[in-house]
């Protein structure tokens, strides 16, 4: 039986809920301060002892709990709440309330008065360092 088809597997559970979160092996094993090789051991364990499992849980950013009732089928059925529901507002935080590119512009001019600024401060460094110099 692979570890696809165990339902409590929880190696494999660890294992999904960090690629769900984006996360890459070596990044976690960073979090709990081990490396790369300990959590692919990790992720082909079956059981893991509870404390160990809260601080891959507190790492992943999920609880214990979420752990050990992850499914994909309950994952599959969450994402498709939003598709079903006439009344969500999942898209809605996908629209701009501006226009990006007048954004852009706007930080390209912020820029370039910066530049123009920091130009003419280092202008008139060098007029105060002549004026020192021909003192001498």
């Amino acid at each position: 039986m692979s570890t696809l088809t165990k339902p409590n597997h929880i190696g494999r559970k660890i294992s999904r809920i960090r690629e769900l979160r984006d996360m890459k092996q070596e990044a976690l094993a960073q979090a709990l301060g081990t490396n790369q090789q300990a959590i692919s051991i990790l992720e082909n364990s079956e059981t893991i002892d509870e404390d160990k499992l809260i601080a891959i849980a507190k790492a992943l950013g999920v609880t214990a709990e979420a752990i050990k009732n992850f499914s994909e089928e309950g994952v599959i059925n969450y994402f498709n709440t939003f598709n079903e529901s006439g009344n969500n507002t999942f898209g809605d935080y996908n629209s701009c309330t501006f226009n990006p590119l007048d954004k852009l512009m706007e930080s390209v001019e912020e820029n370039k008065k910066l530049y123009e600024r920091l130009l003419q401060s280092e202008k008139d460094k060098i007029e105060y360092l002549e004026k020192l110099l021909k003192e001498r």
